[in-house]
């Protein structure tokens, strides 16, 4: 069979078609290269990135340091399974283990797996350490929480698109408003109820971000009752809010902290797990387990793009032009008649589009901002997030802003 390269946009776009499955209905546009905050199609046309892949992309589109890194483990050693050690793993531990404050990390690749992990490292200390009767431990998650599409994440799932037709669903879960301090309360009354699993922003329902003082909070009563506090950071992780992870915003150290997306800077899938050792030890060998989990590769890499996010100070980055960002956008707000609302931290930000005149109208504007130059994507219908890389500058993020102030004054 020959194989022939992508001459255009529309080739590859009818390759996607005609062979994947049609669980993505993407922005019309074909990404052939990128380098910290642009990326550029197969025609050669430039955009800046306000998406960073959901996040992962944090130290910018093939960060050299971490390319590097790449490449030189590649050439030594990629996969050795977890049945052998290898030179890289130990390191790589002992600096994201220090880096962070935890005893110690379970390595896997996709952010769901640590969301996994996290759930089964929370059941196994229910039964080994507090003392739940065995199969009754609860855990609690919030509404319009996102964490992944496995069996178990869809469970938990208060969104039909992504729990229909996926049952039976996985018993053990219990869903509580966000952001209800009274209702996590109420919830906790059962002695059963091992953990708490919840993002300090909610990325895939739009960003929304908490009332102040809600994590803490939470956290707070949570320890009152000898129950996990369990915080999924994999979009909100390395950075992107102005904290290295977003909950120091509140000075609260999770129980069980969940990384990934960025924790490998978007080279190669690569998620955490990391818990003292009353939590992590619960987990005897052979109970949990991954062929790629601490793989040669993935541990260089991720020790790479954790190095880039604290040397280069990209949290500062994100807090201050996050700052910036949100005061500029806000401004125009006040006067418009599509912007509704601008929430965010750091530079995980999103815009409400009132789109009572129109349902496709957050998506009509990402079409037109990608005509302009910049690539975003709407989320839960009326919501736009915008989440540059942290690399950019303040020269570029205001070009940007003027970019996405103009595109939607056509919208007015």
């Amino acid at each position: 069979m020959e194989v022939l390269g992508i001459t255009s946009s529309q080739q590859a776009i009818d390759l996607e078609h005609k062979y994947g499955a049609h669980n993505y209905h993407p922005i019309p546009v074909v990404l052939h290269k990128g380098k910290g905050v642009y990326v550029w199609d197969v025609e050669g046309h430039k955009y800046y990135d306000f998406l960073s892949a959901y996040s992962a992309v944090n130290q910018g589109h093939c960060h050299p340091r971490i390319i590097n890194a790449l490449k030189e483990q590649a050439d030594l050693l990629t996969l050795t399974s977890r049945a052998f050690h290898n030179d890289v793993l130990g390191l790589y531990e002992k600096y994201i283990t220090e880096l962070f404050g935890y005893d110690k990390i379970l390595p896997m690749n996709t952010g769901v797996e640590g969301g996994e992990t996290a759930i089964k490292l929370c059941r196994k200390w229910a039964y080994k350490v507090k003392g739940i009767p065995e199969n009754e431990a609860i855990i609690l998650f919030a509404k319009n929480n996102f964490w992944g599409r496995t069996l178990a994440a869809v469970s938990s799932s208060t969104d039909p698109s992504a729990y229909d037709d996926y049952g039976p669903y996985l018993p053990g879960f219990e869903i509580i408003d966000y952001n209800d301090i009274p209702a996590l309360e109420k919830a906790l009354e059962n002695p059963n109820v091992a953990g708490f699993m919840v993002e300090p922003i909610q990325g895939e329902a739009g960003v929304v971000v908490p009332d102040e003082g809600y994590i803490k909070k939470a956290y707070d009563i949570c320890k009152s009752k000898n129950v996990l506090f369990i915080a999924d950071e994999v979009q909100t992780g390395i950075s992107r809010t102005g904290k290295l992870y977003c909950c120091q915003h509140d000075n609260v150290k999770p129980d069980v902290l969940i990384l990934g997306k960025a924790l490998s800077g978007g080279v190669f899938p690569v998620s955490a797990a990391l818990a003292d050792d009353e939590i992590m030890l619960t987990i005897a060998p052979g109970e949990h387990g991954s062929t790629f989990g601490g793989n040669p590769l993935a541990c260089k890499v991720a020790h790479a793009a954790l190095q880039v996010a604290v040397e280069e100070k990209l949290d500062e980055k994100a807090e201050y032009l996050g700052k910036i960002f949100r005061s500029k956008l806000q401004e125009y707000s006040e006067n418009s008649n599509v912007v509704t609302l601008v929430r965010g931290k750091g530079l995980l930000n999103a815009i409400v589009i009132d789109d009572t005149d129109n349902p496709t109208k957050a998506r009509d504007i990402c079409v037109q901002l990608k005509n302009n130059g910049l690539l975003a994507k709407p989320t839960q219908g009326n919501v736009i997030r915008f989440a540059p890389p942290l690399v950019i500058t303040e020269e570029e993020l205001l070009d940007c802003i003027n970019i996405i102030t103009t595109t939607i004054e056509k919208f007015e």
